[in-house]
């Protein structure tokens, strides 16, 4: 599997996420500057966590007009997945590949912990390697993170089977304790119409070996991997 890691001017997780993929792949990822209007052919696409531009404006409002941006829209339009990782996934917002926005965290304070997500989906080659309802531990770091959708689009994205992973407690429960956010429905990720692209907040790259505390977002990599090879 070939994959492609943006990379933007205050970018920091990028390089983990390049790791992660090497590791699963055997194959240095693609790391493509956002002012490049193309790049090769990729089996995989992936805006990595961070803070492009220093979040000027609103986290993604800047990095959503950078060219690379026109090239990630057609090729998702042709069906190639991309991935988007806490600013990625803000990204992917302000461009309007995915629905909704990333407002400021309810306790106004940027939050950097482990948290628990339940996986409400597994019908996607983000996360066929992990079963529905299972309950994973991955970090999450991020200031706005606060998931907001209206009525209708949370009714659709719901009737769809759109949400990939929800805040829980240990045991899956779903509940106003286990939201550190306030994100709308405890919704930690989305997917898109055809769940070729996958939003979350939470940042699985940070947990591939046992040594970081766990292997939890390992699965993710390795299940992109057996979904294209």
């Amino acid at each position: 599997m070939k994959a492609a890691v943006i990379v933007y001017p205050g970018s920091n997780c990028d390089r983990d996420v390049r790791v992660a993929l090497a590791r699963a792949t055997g194959l240095e990822p693609l790391a493509v500057w956002h002012r490049e209007s193309e790049f090769p052919q990729v089996d995989l696409i992936v805006l990595p966590g961070g803070f492009s531009y220093g979040d000027y404006l609103r986290p993604g409002a800047v990095a959503a007009h950078s060219p690379i941006i026109r090239e990630i829209r057609n090729r998702a339009e042709k069906g190639v997945p991309v991935l988007g990782i806490c600013n990625g996934f803000q990204i992917l917002t302000e461009t309007g590949l995915l629905p909704g926005a990333l407002l400021q965290n309810a306790g106004i304070k940027f939050i950097c912990r482990d948290v628990h997500l339940r996986v409400e989906s597994s019908e996607s080659p983000f996360t066929k390697a992990y079963r529905a309802g299972e309950v994973l531990h991955i970090p999450i770091a991020h200031h706005e993170g606060n998931y907001f959708v209206g009525p209708e689009t949370l009714d659709n994205l719901e009737g769809d089977g759109r949400i990939a992973f929800r805040y829980c407690d240990p045991e899956g429960v779903v509940n106003e304790d286990a939201n550190p956010n306030g994100s709308i429905g405890n919704i930690a990720g989305v997917f898109s119409k055809d769940r070729r692209i996958l939003g979350m907040m939470p940042h699985p790259e940070r947990l591939v070996e046992s040594l970081l505390g766990g292997e939890d977002g390992k699965r993710m990599f390795e299940g992109l991997v057996a979904a294209f090879s």
